[in-house]
């Protein structure tokens, strides 16, 4: 399988095989889940199965893609993907459960204004994310929206282009 690399992009977009990815882990054919640091400081992605993000990407309608796969605007929507490919090989859920899940939170979506542009589609992954977590015991909404604040917190304090880090006063 090939990530589309040599065909021009949509503005800001991102592949899987692309996501702050060199030449080299293009041609491993992997998408990534969990920042490592290269010499140079370029981000680069450790890697989950490529296998596992396309049967992903045909098993769930809705998509955004072309013809070579997925396709992401932000690194974000990118993570967002990987850690649903990862909870869903670790067994978290299948696949008919998160597409009703994910199906679910676009209808709310709609339901509230969401014009459904496509826009916003990674924004209603993030939302079955939290809330399949939640159902399956995983996380409850407390332990969420900790995390969510102290991301936040983190964030704030980070200079724009380099990880974000959290640290124990970012829970505070």
């Amino acid at each position: 399988m090939r990530w589309a690399t040599s065909m021009p992009s949509p503005p800001n977009s991102c592949y899987p095989g692309d996501l702050y990815m060199t030449d080299e882990k293009r041609q491993a054919e992997t998408i990534g889940t969990q920042p490592e640091h290269r010499r140079g400081g370029t981000p680069t992605f450790a890697s989950i199965d490529a296998a596992a993000a396309r049967n992903a990407a045909n098993a769930i309608p809705g998509i955004p893609r072309d013809r070579d796969g997925p396709v992401f605007r932000e690194p974000w929507e990118a993570q967002a993907f990987a850690l649903a490919v990862a909870l869903h090989e670790r067994g978290l859920f299948t696949w008919p459960e998160w597409s009703a899940t994910l199906g679910a939170e676009i209808r709310r979506a709609q339901e509230k204004g969401d014009p459904d542009t496509g826009e916003t589609y990674y924004h209603h992954w993030l939302a079955a994310l939290e809330r399949i977590v939640a159902e399956k015991g995983v996380a409850d909404a407390e332990a969420l929206t900790r995390y969510h604040d102290a991301l936040d917190r983190a964030a704030d304090r980070t200079p724009h282009g380099l990880p974000i880090e959290l640290k124990p006063e970012d829970f505070g």
